[in-house]
């Protein structure tokens, strides 16, 4: 309830607005509050309570750790789950050229899902390294924040294609250069594990089946030491993957 109202009190449009009486609405209103935010300072009372809320959240819905998880192949892991519950040094997000996040109100996308629980700390971050870019964020480049409220250590920021029709060999290169992109500022910046999401699947449109094919790739031909989570959310991705992996062990 503090979060709520104090998150009301920030603008005069939120006077009319009244707080719903059931927990889960309360819930509700508190994320599309988040969410809608611009990037701004918080003060301390409120990023204490936010942190803690955000981090008992997580914990409730349970942590996964890296080191629980059973390799498919040396350094590379599959997993189906949330990708803000786990526990490696950095998580990738598949952002969109604005960077500071998914502005839509509860919205399914995985920007969306990061920004809520790693805390408005992030937006703020990210709106530094664009104020300082000072033009929008082109696709298959990376950019790094701390993690915040999330139990990683860092969050990597990569635009993927969007693809309108036929998928073009400009697409498939800047696919593979967001994987190529992310693995070389993990090995800059000392980061031995990183998951990755399915990048420019879903509201981005590239065709799932051939989107794993290059992420598989471009793991294998880039990642070096650091290992690598591939982490999936649909039962199809987890397919695809399981399989593609399969392949490249037996090969």
């Amino acid at each position: 309830m503090f979060l709520i109202r104090a998150l009301l009190d920030e603008d005069d449009e939120y006077s009319g607005i009244r707080i719903p009486a059931g927990e889960a609405a309360q819930k509700k209103l508190l994320r599309s509050l988040l969410n809608v935010r611009p990037p701004r300072p918080a003060g301390d009372d409120f990023l204490k309570l936010q942190d803690e809320y955000l981090r008992e959240e997580t914990a409730r819905k349970g942590i996964t750790d890296i080191d629980a998880l059973i390799p498919v192949s040396d350094g590379i892991y599959l997993w189906r789950g949330d990708i803000t519950t786990l526990r490696c040094e950095a998580i990738v997000n598949a952002a969109n050229s604005g960077l500071t996040g998914c502005y839509l109100p509860c919205h399914g996308c995985i920007d969306n899902a990061i920004h809520t629980f790693a805390g408005v700390q992030l937006r703020l971050a990210c709106a530094a390294i664009m104020e300082k870019q000072g033009h929008s964020e082109p696709a298959g480049r990376a950019k790094l924040t701390p993690a915040y409220d999330l139990p990683c250590d860092f969050v990597i920021h990569t635009v993927g294609p969007i693809v309108n029709g036929e998928v073009t060999e400009g697409s498939r290169s800047l696919l593979e250069s967001c994987y190529r992109s992310c693995l070389e500022l993990a090995e800059e910046n000392g980061i031995k594990s990183v998951a990755f999401p399915c990048i420019s699947t879903g509201e981005f449109r590239f065709p799932n089946a051939e989107a794993a094919e290059i992420a598989v790739s471009a793991v294998r031909k880039y990642r070096g030491d650091i290992e690598v989570i591939f982490d999936v959310w649909k039962k199809l991705d987890l397919q695809i993957y399981g399989e593609l992996l399969r392949q490249y062990k037996q090969a």
